[in-house]
């Protein structure tokens, strides 16, 4: 067991990510560090720890399985080994202005990215889904360390479906899909979007309004009434019996034989 400061007695420091080391991997994705594990709790506690030693934006941290994965809203769950890809990556923007709409926007970067390797076009479900038809795919999950009034970094958290869980209810990518090419694909498009400042941009709200899977469907959270789509800021638009409303925070369950959690 390695020493190293971020590294925990419980976890699994591994050689390799699938016959490719640490220093493979990073040269092939042009990032300066990546830092793999057999089995952690989460990446993202990992990131965090890496980055209050300093570590360089584009940093990645990859497992092969996660004992405590964890999503929006205290949600957790269990990444089996080999069965997905489960990574977070640690960026340093120079400021704050995008951040209300990150998780969408990276979502948004990572719908064309898996299109090759999913049966079927991605589609998006606010605030940070990815689905394959009514099947969910993938998550983003953003979470942000500050100095004083400064933000010092992000830790952006993604979690893909190679195989399908065997729970069910959850898509997959498709047959013989190897990881490597889909990071390949991935780290790139979310190494990008994080350079995006500001609001969405129209181009950015057509491309969303393209893949969005909830518009026109009725929801009954976070308000109940027909999903109108999202605004430049990030909010969630809902049609009810007072008018159209925004939500910036909750999640969207869509009702009856539509939902989708």
């Amino acid at each position: 067991m390695t020493t190293t400061p971020y590294v925990k007695s419980s976890e699994r420091v591994a050689d390799a990510y699938d016959g490719r080391s640490a220093k493979e991997i990073a040269a092939t994705l042009a990032l300066p560090r990546v830092v793999l594990f057999e089995e952690i709790g989460s990446t993202l506690d990992v990131a965090h720890r890496l980055g209050e030693e300093g570590a360089a934006a584009g940093t990645l941290v990859l497992a092969d399985a996660q004992t405590a994965g964890r999503g929006r809203m205290g949600r957790s769950w269990q990444s089996e080994p080999g069965a997905g890809i489960w990574l977070t990556l640690l960026e340093r923007p120079s400021g704050d202005d995008a951040l209300t709409v990150l998780a969408l926007r990276l979502a948004l970067a990572l719908g064309p990215a898996l299109d090759a390797f999913a049966a079927t076009p991605i589609r998006l479900k606010w605030p940070n889904d990815l689905f394959v038809g009514n099947e969910k795919l993938a998550g983003v999950l953003v979470e942000a360390r500050w100095h004083g009034s400064r933000l010092d970094w992000l830790a952006l958290g993604v979690g893909i479906n190679v195989l399908p869980p065997q729970m069910g209810g959850a898509a997959g990518l498709l047959p013989r899909t190897e990881r490597h090419a889909v990071l390949a694909a991935v780290v790139p498009a979310l190494r990008s979007a994080i350079q995006e400042s500001g609001q969405l941009a129209r181009e950015e709200l057509e491309l969303y309004a393209a893949r969005d899977l909830a518009r026109g469907r009725t929801c009954s959270a976070p308000g109940q009434g027909v999903v109108a789509g999202i605004r430049a800021d990030g909010a969630l638009l809902v049609d009810g019996t007072a008018g159209r409303l925004a939500f910036h925070t909750g999640s969207l369950v869509l009702a009856a034989a539509n939902s989708l959690g």
